[in-house]
């Protein structure tokens, strides 16, 4: 049976602002979980447009995690063959990402986010059809919360304490109780995860794991989103770009693979 999950996380920050947190985030946890064996491999990075999206930015990279891969899949399939591919279409504030892993040619995980200038109200951000809207949960994810479990520890454990946290050159923080009502500015983003591992004998476990990742990894990026503020705040999204290309060079470079492949106008 196809899982569908909605995550919804409020930010003490603008849209404008989220746009620039989340690409340095993902910069930055790239850099941190890459090594000579492991890591993100980006083969592509480009501009795109379309008739849904609109503009944006086009990224194909390859995930290989293999020590972060469940011991009780390995049962499977080899470690060394869980590798996932992820096409991404980035256009804020619209994005939407399609992960695949060619061991498992049925398996797909999709993610769609719609990022809104509200604190988590909205409904059916996604024009969930009925059948859709009745299988679909829905979840809100506090960030001044942390957890502590597999996929927590796998993702990394951002331990700021945010009930003690202020940002210098904001001011914002602490985070205390109610603090999503209370917030300005204040944004939210809507995750849509919707998986689909047609596997008799493991596929439900699977996609109940992968929702326990995502939400593990969606609490994990949005801590760091905000305690990093001071490190993003002021910076413009081509600024960000620009860093983007020198990250990705250096990726590849320290996995051992050929540089990206970028369009002509970036």
């Amino acid at each position: 049976m196809v899982q569908i999950k909605e995550f919804r996380i409020v930010m003490p920050m603008s849209l404008e602002e989220y746009h620039v947190a989340y690409m340095y985030m993902v910069m930055k946890m790239s850099q941190q979980h890459t090594t000579g064996d492991e890591g993100i491999e980006v083969i592509e990075n480009r501009s795109f447009e379309d008739n849904v999206l609109g503009k944006g930015r086009y990224t194909n990279k390859i995930y290989r995690l293999q020590s972060k891969v469940p011991s009780w899949l390995t049962t499977f399939a080899p470690s060394d063959a869980l590798i996932i591919k992820e096409e991404a279409w980035n256009a804020f504030p619209k994005c939407k990402s399609v992960m695949k892993c060619p061991y498992f040619p049925r398996f797909q995980l999709t993610l769609e986010t719609v990022n809104r200038p509200d604190k988590g109200q909205s409904e059916n951000v996604h024009g969930l059809s009925e059948e859709q809207l009745a299988v679909r949960e829905v979840e809100y994810i506090d960030i001044a919360s942390s957890e502590g479990n597999y996929w927590s520890y796998l993702v990394g454990n951002n331990d700021v304490d945010f009930s003690e946290f202020k940002s210098e050159r904001t001011g914002r923080g602490p985070l205390l109780e109610g603090w999503q009502n209370r917030c300005n500015p204040v944004m939210t983003a809507y995750k849509l995860v919707t998986i689909d591992a047609p596997y008799w004998g493991f596929g439900s476990r699977l996609e109940q794991a992968l929702i326990a990742g995502e939400k593990a990894l969606f609490l994990e990026s949005h801590r760091n989103c905000f305690s990093w503020i001071d490190e993003w705040y002021g910076m413009t999204v081509q600024q960000i770009y620009e860093l983007e290309q020198q990250t990705h060079s250096a990726l590849n470079e320290k996995l051992g693979k050929p540089a990206l492949i970028t369009s002509a106008e970036d």
